[in-house]
């Protein structure tokens, strides 16, 4: 069945091969459709039409009931026909996956296999014949001309034939592939029709290692995944550094979850600018919210009358109890965040501003009233009683950790599983599109604001409260960009329509690790924004390259 001097099999050697595999199994298939006509087949069947029965609004209600008794009778009889055949298919099935088992590797697959092995070799070597071939063409033609003109056209002509040369061997590379491929699905085929797509999991996970291997691709994996790659070996690097450098190991239980801990707060505005990315927008105004909600959660929640003023006054909430005064600032961050988003959101989607310039305004508008109402004075600690309310520790377990996973949760629900969160996709995507069909371009784009807002008010406030007061117009100075590079870094395409939270997630915590790892090893903040530019270039750079690649 093998031609002689080659493992090459042509279609019909292969089907050849397979044909005692078809006839045995085939038998055996027939005789189980067969038991399972009246039994597990009507039982399927039934239970289809008693769902459909229940959407049904043609007819009336007495109808309704009276098929509905008919067809439980008729699912019970055929449930104890199924019943009654169970242990002959079970036998049946047990038959034919012994025999696929025993014959289908050995006696089909390792051959086609072995055949496709060797059409790889002999693809490979056409490929070189024939770019041997053109290059000895190439030479004696250009030996020939003395016009440059004409050189310069034979040399783009012989570019070309190589080319085409490449993309036949790739055409013929996909098609052993291909080849290989249905070979190995061929089994579970098999399978799915003898058990009716129950699968072990050892058998889902052949198959989904073997689609992994089918569908990979070099280059959109190293676009994908390649700065991830390059970020874990400078973190890597930085673990076996340290210990040699500072006497300090880095990869530590308590280290991980000061950075958890440090990222939490973070992951409130990373989340809140992503909605914006989603929209091909962003937001330059992070920072400066995150330094109005300090100083504002800083003067409700200090115990006592606040160090510095207000336009003039001072505050004192000392009066209220302590969990009032919590919640109070809670709701004047929130708020607070939010007015200046939902601006942001109106002259973006109003007037068709750019975000960049409509956020711009609001970060210097914000940084102008704080500085000039607060004289640009440090508002002193809050509540020393209020950190182990909120943010309490389980033994070494900050529980902030929690606050943000019920972030992630809430966020990762409205884009998932929400009319706004698709209509938020579909605006990113293409917003013309999305207005034709209906969506309201406006509505999405302001409501992505206020969510935004919210999500700030919460990070400010969280981090106030982590960093026990401390609240100025100055704090959270380039916190923006670390909120962006973490959502780029994620995979949350500046293209727009693209993201997902768990990149967010990742994004926030490579950038937490990163930044927490340069602080131990003792190398400089100015440097740490060197570190930072570089990972945001190449971050865009690559989503621009994926981009261009998907056009």
């Amino acid at each position: 069945m093998v031609a002689e001097k080659t493992k090459i099999l042509t279609a019909e050697q292969e089907a050849q091969l397979r044909q005692p595999i078809d006839e045995y199994v085939g038998n055996i298939q027939s005789k189980i459709d067969a038991l399972r006509e009246n039994g597990t087949d009507k039982v399927v069947e039934l239970q289809n039409n008693l769902d459909n029965l229940k959407r049904d609004r043609v007819y009336t209600q007495e109808e309704k009931t009276a098929l509905r008794e008919k067809m439980n009778k008729e699912l019970e009889a055929a449930k104890a026909v199924e019943a009654k055949n169970k242990d002959e298919v079970s036998k049946l099935i047990a038959d034919a996956e012994g025999y696929i088992k025993a014959h289908f590797d050995t006696e089909y697959y390792q051959p086609v296999l072995a055949s496709c092995q060797e059409e790889k070799v002999v693809a490979r070597q056409k490929y070189q014949s024939a770019v041997a071939q053109l290059e000895k063409e190439h030479q004696a033609t250009i030996a020939k001309l003395t016009d440059q003109k004409e050189i310069k056209d034979e040399k783009y002509v012989y570019k070309n034939r190589l080319f085409d040369a490449k993309m036949q061997l790739a055409k013929d590379l996909q098609q052993i592939k291909d080849r290989r491929h249905a070979a190995f699905d061929y089994k579970y085929h098999l399978i799915d029709m003898l058990r009716m797509s129950k699968f072990t999991f050892p058998e889902m996970m052949a198959q989904r290692w073997e689609n992994y291997q089918y569908t990979f691709n070099r280059r959109d994996f190293f676009l994908k995944n390649g700065l991830y790659i390059a970020i874990i070996v400078i973190f890597i690097v930085l673990c076996i550094i340290t210990p040699i450098v500072k006497n300090v190991p880095l990869l530590t239980v308590n280290n991980i979850l000061n950075i958890l801990q440090q990222a939490s707060p973070r992951m409130f505005l990373a989340l809140g600018v992503a909605g914006l990315i989603l929209l091909a927008g962003t937001d330059l105004s992070i920072g400066r919210m995150v330094g109005m909600g300090m100083t504002a959660a800083t003067i409700v929640m200090h115990n006592g009358p606040n160090t510095g003023s207000v336009f003039g006054h001072v505050f004192d909430f000392s009066t209220l109890p302590v969990m009032a005064r919590v919640f109070l600032s809670l709701i004047v961050c929130i708020v607070l965040c939010t007015i200046f988003t939902t601006i942001a959101g109106f002259f973006t989607a109003k007037f068709k501003m750019h975000p960049f310039i409509s956020t711009m305004a609001n970060m210097l508008v914000i940084f102008g009233l704080v500085t000039y109402s607060t004289k640009g004075v440090s508002f002193g600690a809050i509540d020393p009683s209020i950190p182990g309310m909120i943010i309490p520790r389980i033994g070494k377990f900050p529980t902030i950790i929690l606050w943000a996973v019920a972030a992630v949760v809430i966020v990762w629900f409205i884009w998932n599983k929400t009319t706004f969160g698709k209509n938020l996709y579909a605006v990113g995507g293409n917003a013309e599109a999305a207005a034709v069909s209906g969506i309201s371009v406006f509505r999405v784009t302001v409501g992505a604001f206020i969510l935004a807002g919210i999500l700030y008010g919460f990070g400010s406030w969280l981090e106030c409260i982590r960093m026990v007061g401390s609240g100025s117009a100055a704090y959270g100075q380039g916190w923006e960009m670390d909120a962006i590079a973490a959502c780029v870094v994620g995979g949350i395409s500046f293209t727009g329509g693209i993201g997902k939270i768990s990149g967010v997630v990742v994004g926030v915590f490579i950038f937490t690790a990163l930044t927490y790892s340069l602080t131990t090893l003792g190398i400089d903040t100015n440097l740490q924004f060197v570190f930072s530019g570089i990972i945001i270039l190449v971050a865009v750079m690559l989503d621009c390259l994926k981009y261009v690649q998907k056009k």
